[in-house]
């Protein structure tokens, strides 16, 4: 209930406080939008760059990653044919 005055009682200053100075809430929008908008710009800017890189990144473990494949498939075939050579009853179980 407290929270509901107070929102009030504040939304009704607000409203007071707008309308007498809203050469001074101009101004303040006039000083404030240009600086969101080069703040906003440069995090975007930023976050596009980080994800360009994480692209990159990505790309570069997927060849890994197959080149790993490929590696561990040759050492199972090495691993098999070692059976196969020692014990050739061991290797077809």
């Amino acid at each position: 209930m407290m929270a509901l005055v107070g929102g009030l009682i504040a939304l009704i200053l607000g409203v007071i406080g707008i309308i007498f100075w809203w050469g001074y809430f101009l101004k303040a929008l006039m000083a404030g939008v240009p600086l969101m908008l080069i703040l906003g710009g440069a995090l975007a800017t930023y976050l596009g760059i980080e994800e360009i890189k994480d692209k990159k990144a990505s790309e570069s473990f997927d060849t890994e990653k197959d080149d790993l494949k490929k590696e561990v498939d040759s050492l199972k075939q090495e691993i098999n044919e070692l059976k196969v050579k020692t014990d050739p009853e061991e290797a077809q179980s």
